[in-house]
């Protein structure tokens, strides 16, 4: 076995990837407070389409972090919630927000910095 192959199986890269994705991390964020309708979820978020949200909702479906509800009587939609295995991600989540909390302003001069040299030798060529 060589170790691409060994990396594709391995269980931390398959952390990173369900982190990874923006809206993976948010959405679980969002439904910590306990179960929510999609069209509830997008007044928490903002920002996300409704196309992305379903997208998003199935594939941590798909991962057992969420599960779907059918509609309650009396109640029109489905409505999402966390799983107990979603629920481990959430001090994952918010280390990273906290990381980011304190770190952001670095990372977003960095970029700064970046993008002005990268302009600047644009403007020499």
């Amino acid at each position: 076995m060589t170790a691409d192959r060994l990396l594709a199986d391995c269980r931390a890269r398959l952390a990173f990837d369900l982190l990874s994705n923006t809206w993976n991390a948010v959405l679980l964020w969002a439904l910590r407070e306990g179960p929510c309708r999609p069209a509830e979820l997008r007044g928490r978020i903002g920002g996300i389409s409704s196309k992305v949200l379903t997208e998003t909702l199935r594939r941590l479906q798909y991962n057992g972090l969420v599960e779907r509800h059918p509609p309650r009587p009396g109640s029109t939609g489905v409505a999402y919630e966390l799983t107990a295995l979603g629920r481990t991600l959430l001090p994952a989540i918010d280390a990273f927000g906290a990381w980011a909390f304190a770190y952001g302003d670095q990372v977003m001069a960095a970029q700064e910095a970046a993008e002005a040299a990268e302009a600047a030798g644009e403007e020499r060529a």
